[in-house]
Formats: C-alpha cells, structure tokens, sequence
C-alpha cells in the first residue's frame, strides 16, 4: 500500500523517471535541489529548487498520496503552504490551488517509480520478524551497518540529554538539583522511576544538602516522603525515623506532600531490588556526595565513577529487605550491574546535556568513553542483534542496538534506516 513515507524516499533520493518529467498540467520540470526534510510543522521538504518552463522556483515541497489529502490535511488554509512550489503525490485526484487563485504544480508519481523500489519495500514491511530485514541483513556490507550503529547512538544520546535539558528548564536551570532528579529518578531501575522522580521532587536537594553528616536524617526524610515509614512498631530504628520525620516535615512543611505507599512496587523485582533497598543506597550516595553534578563533571577516571556506585546500606538495610522483617541472609550491597546501569541511565545523559549546552565536545567524548568501557546489556533485542552478526561487546553497542531496535525496527521505519534504504534501493 502506498504511503506517504515511501513517496518521501523516492523523492529524496530521485528513484523515478525523470526523463520527459513533466507536471500534470503539462510543463516540462527538472529538479535542482530536492530540499531537506522538515520534522516539524510546515511542508515536507524545505528549501527546495526546481526549474518549471524554463521558471526557476525556490521553496517547499508538499508530499501526500492523492492531491486532495491537501484539502484533507486542512493545508488549503494555512499560510505555511503558500511556499509550496511542488504538490508531489501517487495520484493526482483534485486539483490544488493557492489562496491567491494560482494552481499549485503537481507530479504525480504513479507509473514513473520502479518496480524493484516497491517490491523491496512491500517485502520489508510483509517481514514478520523481530527485526525486518533479518533476511537479508547479510546483503549489506559492514561498513553502513556501522555507520547506522554510530548514528543511532547519537541519537539515543541526544534524546535522553533532551530529557535531561527539559528537566534543567523546569528547575530553572539549576543543574545540581536536575542531576539529582535525573540520577535519583533511576534508583527506581525503570519500575519504580516515576516515584524515584516524584520522591526527589518532593524533597528538595538543599534540604538534604542540610543532612549531609547525618545519614539518619536523611533517610528519615526520604523515607518519611515516601510514604514508607510504618505508623506503629517495635523497632528501635523505626521509632527513630518515626521521630525525625515529624520533625522535618514541620520544619520543611513536608506533611501535605508524603507520597502513598502503592506508589512503590514491589512485585516482581528480587528482593535486592526493592524500593527500600534501594532508597537506602540513595540515602548512602547523599550522604557521600553532597553536589553530584560537580562530581559527574570533574571526574574524569572511569574507575572513580564506578567506586561512586560501590553503596553499602546502614546497618538496618543490611539485616532488612522491607520494614519489621528480618531477612534470612545479609542484603547485599549494590552490585556492579547495577551500578553500570546508574552510570548508562543517569550518569551519562547529565554529561552529554551539558556537553551540548557548554559545547564542550570532550564532556561527550568522555561519556562514549565510558560506554565503551561498560559491558553489554544482555537481553532479547541484543541477542537477536547477535544472530545476526553485529557485534555487542559494550554498553555502546547494546544502548546503540536497542534504540536501533525500538526506534527503526519496531515501527518498521525502514526507509529512514541506512541498512533498510539501502535494501530497497539494491536490484
């Protein structure tokens, strides 16, 4: 079926006829410059040229699959459009006019593209596998499966560091308290991030700047935000932060903002994983580490980074996985897999944020560095990578993959993909 994505291809890449091309009103065209691709609102393509009668026109280029998706998409009133030079379409249903009377040009394109083109591309899409193009991966050589691998790890980056850039413009900017959100967030190891995310919204990094010397206090207020703390028991260190939670949530005026405790989930994760476990870690790593931003960007040893995430929980969290329930067996420390995980997720978008906003290249240099040095994510989407040959030896490999994966595979984009585009132009 055809689509608005392939008649994009076709066009950037001029996979049609163009000898005697010519509008459907007859006048003879040649394309100068097909223009870049727009992903925000307005035409298609911008910046375009093409000679129309001996004319030279300069502007957009409007791309649908019949000429009166025009009237469908409600372009006929919109000023953006008034810079169309070209109405490129399947077929030609309706004819589109400007606002000022004048017939916009239209090039249909049914009848001029070649078969092979749409065959390679119905193939793709038909494909049922995990990743489409699985059988026929090998077709293409090395060198633009390495290029795609390299750019699609950009991309990851540059997305999460605008997740983290969004963050930095709602604390108005303030980056200790936005790498404190966005670190703390990913103590909820993807299960538990949104009430990680509100927890550390909820409590402010001065106030627990405040607490530094007190690892007590500090899990008395997190936990007591949280929601987590019972209302009654026996236990000694229970009773303690019962104590000074009710005296922090008057000084800070905390009570109103004490989270639910369905909030946390606890289902399906290992013990080791459990929110408590892990807001004591986070209590620990703020006690060590009063101003993190500065320390994610002045540490330049990749083994100091990983010592950062060497957390031993107090003694209570040693000896207890949930509140008034001795474990049978000392609660571990955070491992190292876990605390790769922290430096891929929450380190390393705070890095290439800043990077960007300072342009400093080396800050960027630095976070693929440590990529590089992280191993592998093992899961499903790494391994069927695997299978088909592409090499998954480090984090930047896997990070790559996977949003190779979710972002072109999934949604079948595969014309916007160098492995897939390069498929559908082969013979």
């Amino acid at each position: 079926m055809m689509n608005e994505e392939i008649l994009s291809f076709v066009w950037r890449f001029q996979y049609f006829e163009s000898a005697n091309l010519a509008t459907d009103d007859q006048k003879r065209i040649s394309v100068i410059r097909t223009g870049h691709r727009n992903n925000n609102a307005g035409p298609d393509f911008l910046e375009a040229a093409v000679v129309i009668d001996d004319v030279h026109w300069y502007g957009s280029i409007e791309i649908h699959v019949r000429s009166s998706d025009w009237f469908v998409h409600t372009h006929d009133s919109d000023p953006a459009y008034e810079s169309v030079i070209l109405h490129l379409v399947w077929e030609n249903d309706k004819p589109v006019m400007r606002q000022d009377g004048t017939l916009v040009p239209t090039l249909a394109l049914k009848g001029l593209v070649k078969n092979s083109i749409m065959e390679r591309y119905a193939l793709l899409q038909d494909m049922g596998d995990t990743i489409p193009c699985s059988g026929m991966f090998s077709e293409i050589h090395e060198i633009h499966k390495y290029a795609m691998l390299d750019r699609v790890l950009l991309e990851r980056l540059d997305r999460k560091a605008a997740a983290v850039m969004e963050m930095l413009e709602k604390n108005r900017n303030d980056w200790e308290e936005t790498a404190y959100q966005w670190l703390g967030m990913h103590f909820g190891f993807k299960l538990n991030d949104p009430a990680f995310l509100r927890l550390t919204q909820i409590v402010p990094l001065k106030i627990i700047q405040k607490h530094r010397d007190r690892l007590l206090h500090i899990e008395a207020i997190l936990f007591g935000c949280a929601g987590l703390i019972p209302e009654k028991s026996e236990d000694i260190y229970v009773r303690s932060l019962q104590k000074e939670f009710r005296f922090f949530s008057t000084k800070y005026k905390l009570a109103d903002k004490v989270m639910q405790s369905h909030e946390w989930k606890f289902a399906k994760l290992r013990p080791a994983g459990f929110p408590t476990i892990r807001l004591a870690q986070l209590a620990r790593l703020l006690s060590i580490q009063g101003n993190l931003f500065s320390t994610i960007i002045s540490v330049n040893s990749f083994e100091k980074m990983q010592e950062l995430f060497q957390l031993r929980q107090s003694e209570y969290w040693v000896r207890h996985y949930v509140f008034d329930k001795k474990a049978a067996t000392p609660v571990p420390f955070m491992g190292k897999d876990a605390g790769s995980l922290l430096i891929i997720n929450g380190i390393i978008p705070v890095l290439v944020a800043f990077a960007r906003q300072r342009q400093q290249p080396e800050l960027l240099d630095k976070a693929i560095d440590w990529l590089s040095q992280l191993p592998s994510e093992n899961n499903r989407i790494t391994r069927e990578w695997a299978t088909l040959g592409m090499r998954v030896k480090t984090s930047a490999d896997s990070q790559a993959l996977i949003e190779w994966y979710n972002n072109y595979c999934l949604p079948k984009k595969c014309l916007d993909c160098t492995v897939g585009a390069g498929l559908v132009r082969s013979n």
